[in-house]
C-alpha cells in the first residue's frame, strides 16, 4: 500500500484552495463538483503527482467539535515537509501567515505551527 491521499477538513472549500495555493504555494489538482460541496484536491508544486491533500468540507456535526478542539489546544491537523523551515517561516509571514509557534527545534526535527484560516493547526517541519 501507498498514502496517495490525506484529508484537512476545511470550513470554506474555497477559501481552503485560496490560501492553500496562494499562500503555501500547492498547486490545484481536483476540482469536481459533487453536489453542494467538491472532491477538491491539491498537490505539492514540487511533487505535482505526489500525495494529493483532499480539501475535505466540514459536514459532520463531530468533525466541527473535534476540529475545533484540536485547534483549540494547538495542536497540529498535520503536518508538511519543508526542506528549510526558518526560510518558509520568513516567507509565510511575510504573507501575512499567522504562527502559534515560531521554529523551534524538537529533538532532531525543527518545527513551526500556523493557522491556516481554515480551522486548523498546521505544522512545517525539518529533520536536523
Amino acid at each position: 500500500m501507498r498514502v496517495k491521499l490525506t484529508s484537512v477538513l476545511v470550513k470554506d472549500q474555497a477559501a481552503a484552495l485560496r490560501f492553500y495555493t496562494e499562500k503555501l504555494g500547492f498547486l490545484k489538482k481536483r476540482d469536481i463538483p459533487m453536489g453542494e460541496h467538491k472532491w477538491l484536491t491539491v498537490v505539492s508544486a514540487e511533487e505535482p503527482d505526489g500525495v494529493e491533500v483532499v480539501l475535505e468540507p466540514l459536514g459532520f456535526p463531530p468533525a466541527v467539535v473535534f476540529q475545533q478542539a484540536l485547534f483549540a489546544a494547538g495542536i497540529p491537523w498535520t503536518a508538511f515537509y519543508s526542506a528549510d523551515v526558518d526560510a518558509e517561516y520568513e516567507r509565510l509571514r511575510g504573507l501575512g501567515v499567522v504562527f502559534s509557534m515560531p521554529p523551534t527545534m524538537m529533538g532532531p526535527t525543527k518545527i513551526a505551527v500556523f493557522d491556516d484560516t481554515c480551522g486548523n493547526n498546521i505544522q512545517i517541519f525539518q529533520v536536523i
